[in-house]
């Protein structure tokens, strides 16, 4: 919530009117006259009518295909939803004789996607050597996921429904808790309320849950946003000329700040223009935004009113990152002076961390999940067999024994 707040505050000050110096009426008027010109010509759709770039400058925005960063892509309906789920997966790896493994299972945020964790997948399974599996899913009226039935129940984005899916998802790709890998549960923003509502569920299930992390979501300062988001919102563009367009867009509005990641997760984020699309294809259709986020209006409360107490009873270990302008509030601030869970600040970074620098936050995640499962083998008691330096017939007794 961090750079949207920060937006919402500088959108309080007053709007000044426009002023320009007196010696620039006499080029204002003569702008005005070319520019009158232009369109009796027909020049000035000129620019509306040639195919949008791929690049923009030196940079290539052309989008990128999500088998670099993630190994398969499922489709999964679980026999208790109507929705069925576009998942992305990257295994751990099998051979490696540790047991069955962990993943860490991705939610994301309002708007996102999926493959908004394609460039952190990828960085976990580098900086891990491939143990630490990675899972990520478009919930539902995101991405590629579908929900069948009335379009209320598509965009129902209510905590108990999030929730539901969350569990439901699961269960279906994890159907045996006692055989299912350890499941470290991670999620952005809106992603945060579904992933710790559901985590006591799990355990209770027999699931394996090492540790919950939650990034850039505060439940203060995200409450206290709440008022300002419509007008943050507004703000945004309706649509945009192609894809690359929108990747260009969320660059240089700092939106997103690493180009492989915008390039991967944006096209995830839109869907063509039913209204007013190019028939040539290939990318070059106006698009508009997938998820209609003020549509989700009735639900932004119930994301976040008691997410810092979920977060501190999880029964697992806890990590909170956030971006370097995030603040705690009042129960976490306590929470974290008790020593009850791991926060790490990334400075640097927009609201979109997990995009903004993966590599870095794909070292955190790493550390903490090493440091969560490791196994503890704690040396022999003196007198029992195996103690270093003790001969086979040697006998030790117990002060007290006979």
């Amino acid at each position: 919530m961090s750079d949207a707040f920060r937006k919402a505050m500088a959108n309080k000050l007053p709007q000044l009117p426009r002023t320009k110096a007196p010696w620039a009426e006499e080029a204002d008027e003569g702008q005005e006259e070319l520019q009158e010109e232009e369109e009796e010509d027909g020049l000035g759709n000129l620019h509306a009518a040639l195919p949008p770039p791929t690049k923009y400058g030196s940079t290539d925005l052309t989008p990128l295909s999500a088998s670099s960063f993630f190994q398969q892509a499922l489709e999964v309906t679980p026999s208790s939803s109507s929705t069925t789920f576009r998942v992305y997966l990257t295994p751990p790896n099998a051979s490696n004789g540790k047991g069955k493994g962990t993943y860490l299972v991705c939610h994301h945020g309002a708007g996102a996607s999926g493959l908004s964790f394609a460039a952190l997948a990828k960085h976990v399974r580098e900086s891990s050597h491939g143990e630490l599996g990675v899972l990520a899913f478009d919930c539902r009226n995101h991405g590629k996921t579908s929900t069948a039935g009335p379009s209320s129940s598509e965009q129902d984005l209510s905590l108990p429904t999030l929730q539901n899916d969350f569990l439901a998802l699961i269960q279906h790709i994890f159907p045996d808790a006692k055989e299912s890998p350890s499941l470290i549960l991670l999620g952005h923003s809106m992603g945060a309320a579904p992933i710790l509502s559901s985590a006591p569920t799990l355990q209770k299930k027999g699931y394996t849950i090492p540790g919950v992390i939650v990034l850039d979501v505060v439940e203060g300062t995200a409450i206290e946003a709440l008022p300002l988001m419509k007008s943050i919102l507004s703000q945004r563009p309706t649509q945009f000329r192609s894809v690359v367009d929108a990747i260009h867009w969320h660059l240089t509005s700092n939106t997103l700040r690493d180009t492989e990641a915008a390039r991967v997760s944006v096209p995830s984020f839109l869907i063509p223009d039913p209204s007013n699309s190019n028939n040539g294809g290939g990318g070059g259709e106006k698009q508009i935004w997938r998820t209609d986020l003020l549509a989700t209006e009735p639900y932004w409360e119930e994301w976040y009113i008691g997410l810092s107490k979920r977060f501190l009873e999880a029964k697992c270990a806890r990590l909170l990152v956030l971006a370097g302008q995030e603040r705690l509030d009042k129960e976490l601030m306590v929470g974290q002076m008790q020593g009850k869970f791991q926060l790490e600040v990334m400075p640097d970074t927009g609201h979109y961390l997990h995009e903004d620098n993966p590599s870095s936050l794909a070292s955190t995640i790493v550390q903490f999940w090493r440091r969560n499962t490791r196994v503890l083998v704690l040396p022999p008691k003196i007198g029992q067999p195996g103690v270093p330096g003790m001969k086979p017939n040697n006998i030790v007794k117990r002060v007290g024994e006979d």
